[in-house]
């Protein structure tokens, strides 16, 4: 069994934890929209056409933000496609994805159904095909209450109050070829500072999103990030970041270890968001949004094999396994280690397309094990960030170097009642014996101890055993004053919630 001491303060909180950072993501991409969200002939359908089984399981994950429509598939969006009468809306090739698009879902029916989900929308721009005059009017007819030309349009679509959304997407991997309109970092900073000081003289509460690098390993990057940032520092507030971690072969090893890079990527950026912020000697600090980020490669070689131009094709249908699970368990962590800097994320995406949430057309709607650990750390993730620091025996990779065993971040909740572990066992064989002092409460005892594990890793749910891979309590975890013990099972992901004052 290995031995793993860690540390938690709780006298001096990281920072306040941004809610968004348990943000999701749905595009106009396979089956999240059409039999994902929408599916007006299904028996659970509400009098709008959307799933209701699908709308109670997004609303049990508690998603606060919600980014639409893309995605490579804003790119080449017209907004005004998707307002109107459904009737009289033009259907469409989406270049993107090589789909067909109907249109019966825009912006008012988007609208609607995240506030059925309890969510905030966070609206992506295109930036590729278009700019300044189409930019500024889909906010004027979103946002405007009324009394000109594009408030008033609403209003005749039925729609009278205004959507008020407050977070706006400038662009979608602007630097990626694959994007239809790419630009240069030149290019793309340029168009998105007079965007974004349009949107600003619109309304100066807007927050604004502004395209990173489509990854680390892009040629650009960092110095695509550092270019935008000196054309874009006082129009922005926030800039992306996007990361897939991906498994080649039965590398297990190399997967479990993949979100050290994406620890990597952030502090890189981190960095460059200051470099640029020096340059400008501007007091504004932009924040990080990791508005693209899960676990993606199961179903790459089935993308080749759809037929192009149809709607809601099967795309991109990852069947995650438990090991999946323990990846995006393990980027949660991440997240919240730098929950100072990254204040909003979206877990891309939400249902059917590499989604936690899956569906069968006509049929039931499940939880993926990706579910689990989203859902307990937006449940017991929310408050402040507490120092975590973790001493764990590692193992040697060769793409990442040393990689610990386990990895684990605590929050304490708002109500300064409760500190919640999160941790991470990535050995395969090795139980833990986790020694967790805890520093600054007292009278801790342990509220629950849930595991996810199984024995196959690579067990899955899927609508034959939908709840195959799902959580339970664990026995045996206590606290002998300001000390936690817990042994922490192989290949798992665990939430430790203890009492305190």
């Amino acid at each position: 069994m290995m031995q793993v001491k860690a540390t938690v303060d709780g006298g001096f909180p990281v920072c306040e934890i941004d809610d968004r950072l348990y943000g999701s993501f749905i595009e106009h991409l396979g089956r999240a929209i059409y039999t994902g969200i929408y599916e007006p002939s299904h028996p659970g359908a509400d009098a709008d056409g959307f799933r209701t089984d699908v709308l109670e399981l997004v609303r049990e994950l508690r998603v606060p933000i919600v980014r639409y429509p893309g995605g490579n598939y804003a790119s080449a969006y017209n907004w005004e496609d998707g307002v109107g009468p459904k009737a009289s809306r033009r259907a469409r090739l989406d270049l993107a994805w090589r789909a067909g698009e109907p249109n019966l879902v825009g912006i008012g029916e988007f609208a609607r159904w995240a506030k059925k989900a309890g969510s905030e929308v966070m609206m992506a721009l295109n930036l590729g095909t278009r700019g300044i005059e189409e930019t500024r009017n889909q906010v004027e007819y979103c946002n405007h209450p009324g009394g000109t030309y594009f408030s008033d349009l609403r209003h005749s679509h039925g729609n009278p109050e205004p959507y008020n959304f407050k977070v706006w997407c400038l662009g979608n991997e602007m630097d990626g070829p694959w994007q239809v309109g790419c630009k240069t970092a030149e290019e793309y900073g340029k168009l998105a500072r007079e965007v974004g000081k349009a949107l600003k003289l619109f309304d100066p509460s807007l927050q604004l999103v502004v395209c990173g690098s489509s990854g680390p390993g892009m040629p650009t990057f960092p110095q695509w990030e550092a270019t935008v940032l000196d054309l874009c520092q006082e129009q922005a507030d926030f800039l992306s970041l996007h990361t897939y971690a991906k498994k080649v072969g039965d590398d297990s090893a190399t997967f479990l270890g993949e979100t050290t890079q994406f620890e990597a990527f952030i502090k890189t950026v981190e960095s460059t968001v200051e470099f640029a912020r020096a340059r400008a000697r501007s007091k504004k600090r932009i924040k990080l949004s990791v508005d693209e980020w899960n676990v993606w490669y199961h179903s790459d070689a089935a993308a080749a094999k759809v037929e192009p131009w149809s709607v809601g094709p099967r795309l991109l249908e990852d069947v995650y396994t438990l090991e999946d699970a323990l990846v995006v368990g393990a980027f949660l962590i991440v997240l919240l280690r730098h929950a100072d800097s990254v204040r909003m994320a979206c877990l891309a995406q939400l249902v059917n397309t590499i989604a936690p949430i899956m569906t069968e057309p006509g049929g039931p709607a499940w939880r993926q094990t990706i579910f689990y650990p989203f859902l307990h750390a937006s449940l017991y993730g929310r408050g402040r960030a507490l120092p975590t620091s973790v001493a764990s025996p590692a193992y040697e990779n060769a793409k990442h170097g040393q990689v610990p065993y386990l990895d684990a971040m605590s929050v304490l909740s708002p109500n300064g009642r409760e500190v919640t572990v999160f941790c991470v066992n990535r050995s395969p064989d090795s139980k833990a014996a986790l020694e967790l002092r805890l520093g600054g409460f007292s009278k801790i005892s342990v509220l629950e101890h849930l595991v996810l594990s199984h024995p196959d890793p690579l067990a899955v749910n899927d609508k034959a055993h939908p709840e195959l891979v799902i959580p339970r309590k664990a026995q045996g975890a206590l606290v002998d004053r300001d000390l936690l013990k817990a042994t922490i099972e192989p290949y798992s992901w665990n939430v430790l919630r203890l009492s305190v004052e």
